[in-house]
C-alpha cells in the first residue's frame, strides 16, 4: 500500500510540477556520474544536485508536514518566503505611515531625535486630516513664550515623607531578562544623564540598574522578585534592605500589564541561571513562577493596607500601582478604599491595552484589556470624582513616542508618561518583532553575548538622553504654542477628534469628564454612577444593584 501511494505521488497528479526539483536532482546527479570520465569539470552539478536531492528524499518520507510530502522540497520556499515577508514589507513594501505596532515615520522621529540629527519633517504633513482617525491639538494666539521649562512633577501625597521630582517622560518597566544587560544599562546611565527615572520592571533589582546610579522605580510584580520568601510571598526584610537604596526613588505594585493582563508566567527552569536566581531570589535551575494574582492582598483595602507598609519599610518613599484597566468597578473600589481607610496611594499608572510585551498570547495582546484612552479618561475620573487628584499622581503608559503623545495624554488627564518601546528605538531597535525568540539583531531583548557585543553602553546611554532632552524641549514648544504655563494646563477640551469628514468635536464633548467630588456627590452620568455604585472598598467584586 505505502509503495502504491509512493508511486501515486511520483508518477500522478502535476507529478512533474509537484516533483520537479526532485526529477531535476536525479537528472543532475545521472548527468554528472555519465559524463564525469569525459569530462570531469561536471562534477560540480553534483554540488547543488546531492543537497536538492537528499532534502526531497527527506521529505517525501517524513510525516510530520503534509506540504513536504507532497511538494518535496519545493514546499520548503513558503517557510522561507514566510520568514522572509516581514522583512520584504518594512523595508520594500510598507508605506510610511502603515507600520505596526509603529509606523516607519514615528520610529523615524525617535532614531533621529537620538542620534541628533535634524528631526524636522518638510512639505507637510502627511497625515490625511479629514481621517476618522485624525486629532490635534489646540493652539494659541498669544503663545506662552514664559512657559515653565523645568516641567517637573511632585510626586508624594500628604502620607509620603521623601516625594520625587519626576521627569514629564520616563522609561516604562522592562526587566532584565527580557532585555539584555547591555540594554538595562545604557537605558539606566541615560536616565541619569538626562534626569529622569527608569522603571526597573517586575523581574528586581538586578546589577545593571543599579551600576550606573539612575533614578529607579522598582516594580513588584506578584512574584515579588529581589524580595520573596522561599515560598514565593513578600518578605518585608528584604524588601526594607533593597529599598533603603538611594537610587530607588519610589516602588510601584503591578497589578497588571497592557499587553497581557491578568496574565502570570513560568521562566522555565533551564534558563534560571546563576545570575538570574540570585537576582530574583530563587532557586536556580528551577521553575520561576509569576503567579496571576498577588498572595499579599485580596481586595482594595488590602492593597492599600499593603502599600502603606511598602511606603512604611521603604523609608516614607511614594508608592504607587500600575494597571491595565478592566473592570471599572474594580478602579472606583480602590478610590472607594482610599476615601474609607484614608490610606493614600501616591500615583497609579495606567498600562494601555496596546502596551507592548516580550511575549505575550496574542489573543491577550488583541483581544483583552482597556486602551489607555479610555483607561486613562476612567482613571482620571475616579481620582476628580472622589476628590482625590491633587493627592494622587496619574501617569499614562502605552505607545507614547512624541511630545504630542504626552501633551495629549495630558489633556485627559496624565501627570506624566512612561515609554518602553521608544526608548528601545533610542537603542537601535529596528521593529525585528524577535523579543521572544532571543534572537534581536540589535542586542537589546537577548541573553546572547555575541549579540549583546553590539550594543555599546556608553553610546547608546548618550542616544537615550538626547532623545529624552529633544521629545521634552518639543514638549516645552508645544506648550509655548498653547498659550499655558506648563503641560499641567492641557484639559480635554484642547485636545480635538475627528468623527468624520465633516465632523470633529472636543475630548470632553465625546467622553464625560466629572467634576472634582461628582461622583461621592451623586452624578447625572449613568455608566460613572453605576460602576461607582457597584464598588466595594472591601471586594474587587461588584455590589449587587437593587
Amino acid at each position: 500500500m505505502k509503495t502504491a501511494t509512493l508511486i501515486a505521488a511520483l508518477f500522478t497528479d502535476h507529478a512533474l510540477g509537484r516533483n520537479g526539483l526532485l526529477w531535476a536532482s536525479i537528472l543532475l546527479t545521472a548527468a554528472a556520474f555519465c559524463l564525469a570520465p569525459v569530462h570531469p569539470y561536471v562534477l560540480f552539478l553534483l554540488v547543488p544536485a546531492l543537497p536538492v536531492l537528499a532534502l526531497c528524499l527527506i521529505d517525501l518520507t517524513q510525516s510530520r508536514h503534509s506540504l513536504r510530502r507532497t511538494f518535496p522540497a519545493s514546499a520548503r520556499f513558503r517557510w522561507f518566503f514566510e520568514w522572509l515577508r516581514p522583512f520584504l514589507r518594512s523595508y520594500i513594501v510598507e508605506g510610511d505611515l502603515e507600520g505596526r505596532p509603529f509606523s516607519l515615520d514615528t520610529r523615524a522621529l525617535v532614531y533621529a531625535r537620538a542620534t541628533g540629527a535634524t528631526d524636522a519633517h518638510p512639505f507637510g504633513t502627511e497625515l490625511d486630516v479629514y481621517d476618522g482617525e485624525y486629532e490635534w491639538l489646540a493652539h494659541s494666539m498669544v503663545p506662552n513664550t514664559s512657559a515653565d521649562t523645568a516641567m517637573r512633577v511632585q510626586v508624594g501625597s500628604n502620607q509620603c515623607s521623601q516625594p520625587y521630582s519626576a521627569s514629564r517622560l520616563n522609561i516604562s518597566a522592562m526587566s532584565f531578562g527580557a532585555l539584555s544587560a547591555n540594554a538595562i544599562e545604557s537605558l539606566n546611565l541615560g536616565a541619569k544623564i538626562g534626569g529622569f527615572y527608569h522603571d526597573t520592571g517586575e523581574g528586581g533589582l538586578s546589577p545593571y540598574h543599579l551600576r550606573h546610579g539612575g533614578d529607579l522605580v522598582w516594580e513588584l510584580g506578584s512574584g515579588y522578585f529581589g524580595c520573596r520568601t522561599a515560598d514565593g510571598r513578600f518578605d518585608p526584610e528584604r524588601f526594607r534592605d533593597r529599598a533603603a537604596d538611594e537610587r530607588v526613588k519610589m516602588t510601584e505594585i503591578k497589578l497588571s500589564q497592557g499587553a497581557k493582563p491578568g496574565h502570570g508566567g513560568v521562566l522555565p527552569g533551564p534558563k534560571v541561571s546563576e545570575e538570574i536566581a540570585h537576582i530574583r531570589g530563587v532557586a536556580p535551575g528551577q521553575d520561576c513562577l509569576s503567579p496571576a494574582a498577588h498572595s499579599a492582598f485580596s481586595t482594595p483595602r488590602e492593597l492599600l493596607e499593603f502599600a502603606a507598609r511598602m511606603r512604611e519599610l521603604s523609608g516614607g518613599k511614594p508608592v504607587g500601582i500600575k494597571l491595565c484597566v478592566g473592570y471599572p468597578h474594580e478602579l472606583f473600589a480602590v478610590t472607594k478604599a482610599m476615601l474609607a481607610s484614608g490610606i493614600m496611594l501616591d500615583f497609579i499608572v495606567i498600562d494601555g491595552a496596546e502596551g507592548g510585551t516580550g511575549a505575550a498570547p496574542q489573543e491577550l495582546s488583541d483581544s483583552l484589556g482597556t486602551p489607555l484612552r479610555e483607561g486613562l479618561i476612567l482613571a482620571r475620573n475616579a481620582l476628580v470624582g472622589s476628590g482625590l487628584r491633587s493627592q494622587v499622581k496619574l501617569a499614562a503608559s502605552g505607545k507614547v513616542a512624541s511630545a504630542a503623545g504626552i501633551a495629549m495624554h495630558a489633556a485627559l488627564g496624565a501627570d506624566w508618561c512612561n515609554a518602553a518601546r521608544a526608548f528601545m528605538f533610542s537603542l537601535g531597535c529596528i521593529q525585528s518583532m524577535r523579543c521572544h525568540t532571543d534572537t534581536c539583531p540589535t542586542g537589546i531583548a537577548t541573553q546572547s553575548p555575541a549579540r549583546q557585543r553590539g550594543l555599546v553602553v556608553s553610546e547608546k546611554a548618550e542616544r537615550v538622553a538626547r532623545f529624552h532632552k529633544s521629545t521634552i524641549a518639543a514638549l516645552h514648544e508645544i506648550v509655548v504654542a498653547a498659550g499655558l504655563r506648563s503641560p499641567d494646563d492641557f484639559r480635554p477640551a484642547h485636545l480635538r477628534h475627528r468623527i468624520n469628514v465633516a465632523q470633529a468635536l472636543q475630548m470632553d464633548e465625546l467622553y464625560p469628564f466629572v467634576a472634582p467630588g461628582e461622583l461621592v456627590a451623586g452624578t447625572d452620568q449613568p455608566m460613572l454612577r453605576r460602576w461607582w455604585d457597584e464598588a466595594d472598598p472591601d471586594s474587587f467584586r461588584p455590589r449587587l444593584r437593587n
